[in-house]
Order: C-alpha cells, then structure tokens, then sequence
C-alpha cells in the first residue's frame, strides 16, 4: 500500500509541478486549483484565505466541474473546512453532506467527500487552506496522496499571500511618501543628469511661482544664479564619488536662487543622488532662509521605512517556513507560542545556519507588535568604529563624515522590533550603552544630548560560547542577564535528522522551478545519505547542497553523493550495525574533530582564502567573522 501511495503521490506532485512552476500570484492560485483537480480527478479544488477576524474564509481561486468557478465568502461555522483552519488535516471519505447538514454549499454542489489541508505561516499562524471534494466517495489512499500533494504546496502558497500583502503594504507606504511630498512646505525638484525637471511638487510652485506643468520638461538651470550654479555643480561631482552623501547648502545666510519672474531670493537647500534605471536623479529639497527643516526630516524619515518595506518584501518572496514535526523543533515552537505575546527580551541560542533569524521573526510575527517593522541588524557586519552611530542614530556633525543626521535602527524599529543577529561581536564599549538602552528604554544619537524614549522589543541571537566570552571578559555579565530573560535554543539539524527528509523536499520546490529544472523524485540512498551527514552548516549547509544538486542534475532525480557534501567525506551521525566478520573498525570521532577536519577540507579546498566569492566561507554557508571565530576556536591555521 505504502508504495502504491508514494507512486501515485509522485505522480500527482509531478503533474501539478508541471502546471504551475512557472506562474506567480493570481495566476499560480488559479493553476494550481486545476492542476490539483485534473490530477485527482475530483469535482472541485480550491485555495482560501481567512477574513473577519478569522471566523469567515473566502476563495483565492476554484476549480469547478471543468472550470473557473465565481469567488465566494463564507462563515466557517458548520462547514468541513472549520477544523481544517484551525490547524488540522482533515479527510471526509463520504456522506459529507450528512455530516454536515448546516453547509448549503454542499448541497449546491452534491459533494460526497473531502480533504482538506491548512496554510500555516512561519510564526504557526493559519492563513488559509486547500481543499477538494468530490462527487464520489474518497478512499484513504486517494486522500492520503491529496494531502501529501497540497502540504507540498502549502508553503509556496503561504508566500504568494504574504507576497501580496506586502506589496500592499508597500503601495501604501508609496502612497504615504507621494502624499507627503505633495503636501510638504519644502520645495521639492528632481532632475536627471541632463538638468531636466522630472518632478515638482506644489511647495515648488508656490516658492519659485511657477506651475509644475511649466516646469516639469524644462532645465532646472532656470531658477539658478551664477553663484547657486556654480554651488550644484560642485555638489554634482561629490555626489559622483559618493553616490550616497547628502549634501547641505545654504547655512544662516543661504544661497541666491531666481523665481520665474527672474527676483532673486535666497534659500538653504540639500541636494542627494539616486539611481533609476541605471542613471543619475537629483533631488533637491529646498526653502526659504526663514522657513526650517520640519518636514524634510519627516519624509526622510518615511522614504527609510519605505526603503525597509521594499527589503521586507524581498524577504518575504523567499521567505522560509518552520520546516520540521521533530520533538527538538516543537519544543522550540512552544517555547516561541508562550514568549511571543510578552514584550520579553529573547536571546536565541545556536550554531550558525540553524535558523535563528527565522525564529526571530516567528516571535514577532505573533507578538503584539506585527503590525510594525521588524528591523534586522548583523552586529558582526557592522565596523567596528561605527556600531553606536548605525544602533542608536547620529546627529550633524557628530563626527567626520557625518554631514546629516541619521536615524539609528533602533529608532526605525520603533514600536516594532529589533533583532541582534550575532549580539556577541559587539565592542565593549557598545555593550555598555546598549544595556542603558534595555535598562532605560531610551538612547541618545551619537553628538546628540536629548534623550529620546523607545518603545521597541528585542531580540539577539549568537552563536557564541556567552558565559566563556565574559570569563575572557569579551562580553558584559550585566548585559548577558539583560539579553537572557528568556532564552531558547535552536537545535543544530544533526539533532533532528528526521526532519531531514521534509527540509529536502522543501528545498527541492522552492529552488526547482527558480533555477529551471524539473525534479520529481529524491533517491532514496540519496535521502539516507543525507540523513547521516553531520551537518557542521546545519539547514544552511543542507539548503546549499540540495540547489547544487539540482543545478548538476542529468534527470528529474535528484541525486546527491557523498563528494558533494562541502567536498568532504560524509561524517555519519548513526554508522550502520558491523557484522561480527567485519574488520575492527577506527574508534567514532568527536563532532569538534569532524568540525576541524570539515572546516580544514573547506579551506584547503579554497587555498585557504575566507571571504569572497569561492571562499570557505560561501562554501560552508557561514559569515567570515563567524569563519574566523571558528577557526580560532579550533587552533585552525595555515
């Protein structure tokens, strides 16, 4: 029975892979409703997502009876799909209208059966769910393959809906930023690198007296002085060595500009640089001498969180689900569902590519705070001279280089949260402030004397060895408590190689279609390879051999040999059981020695150079620092 099921499984998968590797948004839902329906034969599939609070669904597409079927919004009271959405699986084989006598829609449709599976966000949140129904009974093995199928696409489901949501919320934030300009009391002009006016907001028109439909089209070199010309054009080539500068001019008595009448006045003005399509556009922001800087810093403010919404929404194309039923990820699950809702500092605990960022983000997407930025920071990326001015802000002039003020990641997170990947690589004078910031819930920027109250949760994450660190006094106990109110550890994957077999196959759909190949089977000695495997790069490691294996794939297998885990020789994590005849066998190592030995073959491999494309540390999916924070604490050296 078992291989029949996976046979027609295979076979299902196969299909509706086929149907919808190509599509995205609207276009995938719809696919993929027919693709399941063709493919099991049933009556009707559909795709739906919560609304109201959760107490009603509506479809994102159906398939019935040979077509595309009217959009529908229903309660999820006395329905088959009610305990489908609150998290189960669920399989009806028949009388499905007597079960449920309550759902009219049965009976419009005159369904006998049912199988239905739920979408579950990364945080374990329930959006939506598959489900089909039929006309005729339904057997256990026909619903087991259905079920099988619909999880498999359960995940990329998942993203395409909060794919859309945060394009929304990206929408939004751009109608926030267009409204801002239009209704800002600066002067706003942008032009390319020709001089021509490409936009002009309503203040514009008011200061300098000219409609922006006279303007837009024209060269900006109109409203300049020979004085104010020669001030851009200086400006211009600063900005062509350092694109991202913002630049001030203008000071207490301000520089000569010409309104369309040809009067003179004089104004302050900043100019900065961006790329748009590959070319330069200048925007300059500009006002009277009397007028101030109120609302420039506030758009600046908005165009950084719009900024942050465009970064968020590439995340979430790619976003990685909580993939895994091991009793090691559960308990990490549960400990997630108790602290998520408490405003409790979280300190993640972990090797390096166990997934830690992506239990941060659990933590936040079901605390109270969802609603507002996660912001993310690499501490160990950061230089070293510049941790305090990217964490807390810096004001105008703080220091050389330091021509505006910056608002720091803690003040972007506000009313959100903040997440400190590698928290053990900050400077010790960094330690200090940060743990005023815990303790007071306030910072100041850099050459800054005001304080400014936050209200922002924060989670760190590391994968060092802490309680050492402050014995070698690396770390600060102090903040060490601070940070540890409740701490979780994230398990390496060699402790949950059951999980194994699942995080493969979801790697295998999410990079298949992307790279352009058509997988619809793993060996199975590729499987039992790689559930023996160490994993000295945890799910990081796993996910890079499985996209390499389906680059170099010759078929719709996906196969994987021992050669290509890291280029090294497989370290079991369970050897197979000797026969009494077998020859003695060498005593089993310890993981720190196969850690050496694995990170040594890494960096012979590479002639011992770390970073950069084709380093040891690409090819062992680490960070450098985290590398080289290895390699000493193993004695590794060349």
């Amino acid at each position: 029975m078992t291989v029949t099921h996976d046979r027609n499984r295979d076979a299902l998968l196969r299909r509706v892979v086929e149907a919808v590797e190509a599509e995205t948004g609207d276009a995938f839902f719809r696919v993929l409703v027919r693709g399941l329906a063709e493919a099991l034969g049933v009556a009707y599939a559909f795709v739906s997502e919560l609304t109201r609070g959760g107490t009603w669904f509506r479809s994102l597409a159906l398939w019935a009876r040979g077509r595309e079927g009217a959009a529908f919004e229903i309660p999820l009271d006395g329905t088959p799909c009610e305990a489908v959405l609150s998290g189960q699986v669920r399989h009806y084989p028949d009388n499905l209208r007597q079960r449920f006598e309550r759902d009219t829609a049965l009976r419009a449709w005159n369904v006998q059966s049912y199988a239905g599976v739920p979408m579950i966000d990364s945080a374990g949140k329930v959006l939506g769910h598959f489900a089909v129904l039929d006309e005729r009974p339904m057997s256990e093995e026909r619903a087991a393959a259905a079920t099988d199928v619909m999880r498999i696409f359960a995940a990329r489901a998942v993203a395409e809906i909060e794919r859309a949501r945060a394009v929304e919320a990206l929408r939004q934030s751009q109608t926030r930023l267009s409204r801002l300009i239009d209704g800002a009391s600066d002067g706003i002009v942008s032009y390319g690198d020709d001089g021509v006016i490409v936009l002009f907001n309503r203040a514009a028109e008011r200061i300098l007296g000219c409609k922006a439909q006279d303007a837009v089209g024209t060269n900006v070199s109109r409203f300049g002085t020979e004085e104010g010309l020669r001030l851009v054009g200086e400006s211009i080539e600063k900005l062509a060595r350092d694109p991202d500068a913002l630049i001030f001019a203008g000071g207490d008595e301000g520089v000569p500009a010409r309104r369309a009448d040809g009067s003179v006045f004089m104004h302050e003005a900043s100019l900065s640089r961006s790329d748009v399509d590959g070319h330069p556009l200048y925007t300059v922001i500009f006002r009277d001498v009397e007028e101030r800087r109120r609302v420039s810093r506030q758009m600046l403010d908005l165009r950084r969180q719009n900024d942050y919404l465009r970064e968020e929404l590439g995340w979430i194309y790619n976003v990685e689900e909580i993939v895994g039923r091991s009793a090691a990820v559960r308990n990490v699950v549960e400990q997630i569902e108790r602290v998520a809702p408490t405003d409790s500092t979280v300190l993640l605990r972990g090797e390096s590519g166990t997934g830690k960022e992506l239990f941060a983000r659990a933590v936040h997407a079901r605390s109270r705070r969802s609603g507002r930025p996660l912001v993310k920071v690499n501490c160990a990326a950061l230089s070293p001279g510049l941790v305090e001015a990217e964490l807390f802000g810096h004001e105008k002039g703080a220091f050389t280089g330091a021509g505006e003020r910056r608002i720091g990641r803690f003040e972007l997170a506000q009313g959100g949260t903040i997440f400190l990947d590698e928290v053990g690589e900050i400077p010790l004078d960094v330690q200090v402030k940060l743990l005023r910031v815990l303790q007071e819930r306030e910072i100041e920027r850099v050459g800054g004397s005001m304080p400014i109250a936050l209200d922002v949760r924060v989670i760190a994450a590391t994968n060092r060895d802490l309680e050492r660190a402050i014995v070698e006094g690396k770390f600060r106990e102090d903040l060490f408590y601070r940070l540890s109110v409740f701490p979780v550890r994230v398990p390496p994957l060699r402790e949950r190689p059951g999980d194994i077999p699942l995080l493969t196959r979801f790697f295998v759909e999410r990079h298949a279609a992307r790279i352009g190949r058509r997988i619809t089977r793993i060996a199975p000695d590729t499987l039992e390879r790689l559930e023996r495997y160490a994993w000295p790069g945890n799910v990081r490691e796993l996910e890079n051999v499985i996209e390499r294996a389906i680059i170099v794939a010759r078929s719709d297998v996906l196969e994987v040999d021992a050669a290509s885990l890291a280029g090294a020789a497989a370290v079991p994590l369970h050897a197979p059981a000797a026969d009494s005849g077998d020859a003695a066998r060498p005593p089993a190592e310890t993981l720190e020695e196969a850690e050496r030995r694995h990170i040594a073959a890494a960096l012979d491999s590479t002639s011992w150079r770390v970073e950069g494309t084709g380093g040891a540390a690409a090819l062992l999916g680490l960070h450098p620092s985290t590398l080289r924070s290895r390699m000493k604490k193993l004695g590794l050296a060349k």
